[in-house]
């Protein structure tokens, strides 16, 4: 079977001295019942003893979820230590009320913005800006600059954003965004190792030297990534769907290999010297913790008490 890449692979943590712990970022989506609420804020305490950089909580096609996303950063504000940070997008609202969610978030003490243009509302085939909106994420970018020091954050596409004219139109979106004031990028998962340093020489290249953090997507349903990936131009490798071939109805072989797969992709990118990762929890803490544990983190005692 075809590796993920053929850079050797350091020995395990328990085989050698612990490898420095990485900087580790969670993120989440806003819940749409009582149910998945309580499911949501398990998987948050569970990783917060790791202390991630921050944990994002997404927001919903068309602003669909702009209430819940709000609650569940300003509950994490109030009821954790971690730093939360809100997504926000272009879609179907205009420059003022964009502008008034922001502020609604820098009163709530929420620091820290993932700009994305955003996805059509739901039964809406293509994007179209909203005609006194923020057309696209460059736009918003300078615009929540304008409304409060913020910290930004945006989307990076390895393999390229599936509406983007080519790679090239795609890196120089990217530039604008990092110009108009986002300090991080944060890249759509992928699967191939080697996508990511291509991507990441040709991001340097161009003169681009914020962190372009990976994110990762630990898979557990194999038939729902797929389905993901065909949406946002993800690459599912012939040799990930070998390995999950056959385990349609065995969701716990699927969650190991899901495990396997992820921590040896993380530790390739540690390998050659990636230090911080984005991890897409779908609201489910135990294959990011385990990942996260591979990789060199762990709970930070307190004291007086066991970790």
């Amino acid at each position: 079977m075809t590796r993920l890449s053929d850079t050797p692979l350091p020995p395990l943590p328990f085989a050698r001295d612990r490898l420095p712990a990485p900087k580790l970022s969670f993120e989440f989506f806003p819940p749409k019942t009582d149910g998945m609420a309580e499911k949501l804020w398990a998987a948050i305490l569970r990783l917060a003893p790791l202390h991630p950089r921050f944990v994002s909580v997404t927001y919903g096609a068309g602003g669909s979820t702009r209430e819940r996303t709000h609650e569940t950063v300003t509950r994490i504000r109030r009821e954790t230590d971690l730093e939360p940070a809100a997504h926000l997008t272009c879609v179907a609202s205009s420059r003022a009320e964009v502008d008034a969610v922001a502020r609604r978030y820098w009163e709530s003490g929420i620091r820290h913005i993932v700009a994305l243009r955003g996805d059509p509302p739901e039964g809406v085939a293509r994007y179209e800006p909203h005609p006194e909106g923020y057309a696209y994420a460059v736009d918003l970018v300078d615009g929540l600059k304008r409304v409060a020091d913020f910290e930004v954050s945006v989307a990076a596409y390895p393999e390229t954003h599936p509406e983007a004219a080519d790679a090239n139109a795609d890196l120089d979106n990217l530039k604008r965004k990092i110009d108009a004031g986002a300090t991080r990028a944060i890249t759509q998962y992928f699967f191939d190792v080697d996508v990511y340093f291509r991507f990441l020489d040709r991001v340097r290249a161009a003169g681009i030297t914020v962190p372009i953090v990976p994110g990762i997507m630990p898979v557990s349903n194999f038939t729902q990534i797929v389905r993901f990936s065909a949406i946002c131009g993800a690459t599912v490798p012939a040799w990930l769907h070998d390995l999950f071939d056959g385990l349609d109805d065995d969701p716990e072989t699927r969650k190991l290999i899901g495990a396997t797969v992820a921590a040896e992709q993380c530790r390739l990118l540690q390998a050659r010297g990636i230090d911080e990762f984005h991890f897409y929890t779908l609201n489910r803490a135990d294959l990011a913790y385990a990942i996260s544990h591979v990789l060199g983190a762990r709970p930070v005692r307190e004291e007086g008490k066991d970790a």
